[in-house]
C-alpha cells in the first residue's frame, strides 16, 4: 500500500539514503532538512528547506497526516565534533529543540508510526572502558552516564519520545545507531565518522606513506554500513516492538585494524602515527541479541564489504578535488 510519509533530516548522509529506500517501494515522501542532499539530487517528491528548530516552519510542513515519520535530524558528526566539548551547547539545545518541535506538531495532526534515530553513545562510559569487552546492551543503559553531552541529549530524548506514546497514544519506535557509515556521507568537513576519515587519509597518501591516527589505536568500535541501517529502521519501524534497539554490527575492529582494512583495500602500505585527539570510550560494540529475538534479523554484512564501496566512492571525491585545483 501506498504511504504518505515524512522523513526529517533528509538532506543528510542516512536520511538522503532513507528517501531513496522509501521511493524504490513506491511511497510518497516528503523531505525536511536545512539544506539539499550534498552529493546527488533529492529522490522526495517534495522538499522542505528550512529550520526545524522554528515552530512555525514545523507547523507547515507537518500539514497532513503522515502514515510513517522518520525523525533523523540531529546536530551530530564524529569525535573530532562531538568529543572535544567545543559545541556542547549547540548540540544539545540544537537537537531537544528539533525532537520537541516535531513531537507537538505530529500529535496535532495525529500522525501514524514515528521513528526516532537515538545513537550508541548514550551508554554508560564505565561499561565502555574494556576495548575487548564492551557493554551495550539496551538494559545496561541505566543509571545514565553517557560519554558526551551528544549522548545525554540523545537519553534525553528517547525518554521524551516515550512520554509522548504513553501520554498521547503515539506510536513510537526508537533504536540506538552503532557508527553508520558508507557513500554519500561527509568525509572531509570534520563531522565525518571513523571508516571517512581514514578512507580518506589512505585515499590521499602515498603507498608507503604515513597516516596520524587519534589515540592509541587500539580502541575498539563497531561500523555498520547504510543499507544494513536502513533495512533495521524500516523493519523496526513497521514491527509490534517500540525499542530501544540497537541498530549496528557486532564486528568489532580496533581503530588499528579498520585502518588495516581500508590499507589492503587500496593495494597500499601505510604507516600509521598516533597523535593526541578526541577518542570518546576505549571500547563500543553493538549487541545484537535484542534485535533478533524481536525482529527475526540482525545486520550481516562484512565490515570489508562495505568498506570497499565507501573507499571507492571517497576515492573519487578526493580524484575529483585534485583536479578541480
Amino acid at each position: 500500500m501506498k504511504k504518505t510519509i515524512l522523513v526529517c533530516g533528509a538532506g543528510g548522509f542516512i536520511g538522503s539514503h532513507l528517501v531513496k529506500r522509501l521511493k524504490s517501494e513506491g511511497h510518497w515522501v516528503r523531505g525536511v532538512d536545512l539544506k539539499y542532499p550534498r552529493y546527488e539530487p533529492t529522490s522526495a517528491d517534495d522538499f522542505a528547506v528550512g529550520d526545524l528548530r522554528d515552530q512555525s516552519f514545523v507547523r507547515d510542513i507537518v500539514d497532513r497526516r503522515f502514515d510513517e515519520v522518520y525523525q533523523l535530524a540531529a546536530d551530530m558528526g564524529g569525535a573530532g565534533f562531538v568529543f572535544t566539548g567545543e559545541n556542547d551547547a549547540e548540540i544539545m539545545q540544537n537537537s531537544a529543540m528539533i525532537n520537541l518541535n516535531v513531537l507537538e506538531a505530529l500529535r496535532r495532526r495525529n500522525c501514524g508510526r514515528v521513528f526516532y534515530s537515538s545513537s550508541a553513545c548514550m551508554y554508560p562510559q564505565e561499561n565502555q572502558v574494556d576495548p575487548d569487552n564492551p557493554n551495550c546492551a539496551e538494559d545496561s543503559a541505566y543509571p545514565a552516564h553517557p560519554d558526551s553531552e551528544y549522548g545525554w541529549e540523545k537519553l534525553f530524548s528517547e525518554r521524551l519520545y516515550l512520554a509522548y506514546a504513553r501520554n498521547h497514544g503515539m506510536v513510537v519506535r526508537i533504536a540506538r545507531f552503532h557508527n553508520i557509515f558508507g557513500e554519500l556521507g561527509s568525509w572531509s568537513d570534520g563531522r565525518e565518522k571513523a571508516p571517512a576519515a581514514m578512507c580518506r587519509k589512505v585515499a590521499m597518501v602515498e603507498d608507503g606513506g604515513t597516516i596520524d591516527i587519534w589515540g592509541d589505536g587500539s580502541q575498539t568500535r563497531s561500523f555498520l554500513h547504510v543499507s544494513e541501517c536502513l533495512e533495521g529502521v524500516i523493519r523496526l519501524t513497521r514491527s509490534d516492538f517500540v525499542g530501544p534497539v540497537n541498530i549496528g554490527s557486532d564486528e568489532m575492529v580496533t581503530i588499528n585494524e579498520l585502518v588495516d582494512r581500508v590499507a589492503a583495500i587500496a593495494g597500499k602500505t601505510v604507516h600509521k602515527r598516533h597523535i593526541p585527539g578526541p577518542t570518546g570510550v576505549r571500547g563500543r560494540n553493538s549487541d545484537n541479541r535484542l534485535i533478533r529475538e524481536k525482529l527475526g534479523w540482525a545486520p550481516s554484512t562484512r565490515l570489508d564489504d562495505g568498506l570497499r564501496s565507501t573507499y571507492r566512492w571517497i576515492l573519487q571525491q578526493v580524484e575529483a578535488k585534485m583536479v578541480d585545483r
